[in-house]
């Protein structure tokens, strides 16, 4: 079969830069000397230019900045499970300090009456900190699969990858029985994932995207370039990045496991 020429690469969704650099620090020069002079001036009462302090820049009273739009980490997974547990933050942990993790941080800055600036500085850190319990393994890498919806007519009846962009989920169905469940994200309103009834053409256990030179691992191709298959990136970042039209999904195990499954000419139904 002819190897399909389109492939998919994650694009990010916000690229708001950290907090501003510090202005530079002042320095002396010999602009504040007078000059050196040979002979004594007849006018000595006259004085030597001073030089104009610079003033001392105050210090933000909200400390120093650990976290802001752009980071990632454990550290920021960890900002995430805490803001989740006291109800400011609505969505699995992804280690990645994205809009969303923006607005929580805003939102829980806005009823402790600090600075709503998004970032997390020392002062809400500590905050946060003395409110919330250090998070379980479970609440930081909580299980994946969104709750799933009632699946299309048209993924009732044979094996279908029944895959619903209104709950973001993909069902691996069986003669209308769900035997796996996984979360996924798809393309950008530029590049949307395209809806409808397909099949399964062909699989590639380890493609590599022809046009963006990416890993696609466990592709499963159903339209043109369009591919089911697994994203780092989705695992990293969430639902802040979108695919170039491909349904990505971030639970590498399952998706091991679906491809293990899922043979060439299964359906697939991408609706909502």
């Amino acid at each position: 079969m002819t190897a399909a020429t389109a492939g998919c690469k994650a694009q990010p969704a916000d690229s708001a830069s950290a907090a501003p650099p510090s202005p530079p620090r002042a320095t002396a020069t010999d602009d504040a000397k007078p000059p050196a002079s040979q002979s004594p001036s007849p006018d000595a009462s006259s004085s030597s230019p001073k030089a104009t302090p610079t003033p001392t820049p105050k210090p933000d009273p909200q400390g120093t900045t650990l976290m802001a739009s752009g980071s990632e980490g454990k550290r920021v997974r960890e900002l995430q499970a805490r803001l989740r547990q006291i109800g400011h933050f609505d969505r699995s942990p992804t280690g990645y300090y994205g809009t969303v993790t923006v607005a929580a941080v805003q939102s829980f800055q806005g009823k402790r009456g600090l600075s709503r600036t998004g970032r997390t500085d020392t002062v809400t850190w500590q905050k946060l900190l003395g409110m919330t319990h250090e998070p379980t393994a479970a609440e930081l890498n909580p299980p994946t699969a969104l709750p799933v919806t009632k699946p299309d007519k048209r993924c009732t009846t044979g094996r279908v990858l029944c895959i619903s962009k209104n709950s973001r989920t993909l069902s691996w169905m069986i003669d209308g029985r769900v035997v796996s469940s996984m979360d996924v994200r798809f393309g950008s309103q530029y590049t949307p994932t395209r809806k409808g009834t397909f099949s399964v053409y062909w699989k590639s256990r380890h493609h590599v995207s022809t046009i963006y030179h990416t890993a696609m691992p466990y592709a499963m191709f159903f339209s043109g370039g369009q591919a089911v298959h697994y994203s780092a990136d989705f695992a990293a970042r969430g639902y802040s990045g979108a695919s170039h039209g491909c349904v990505n999904v971030r639970d590498e195990g399952k998706i091991a496991s679906l491809f293990a499954q899922v043979s060439t000419g299964d359906k697939v139904v991408v609706y909502g």
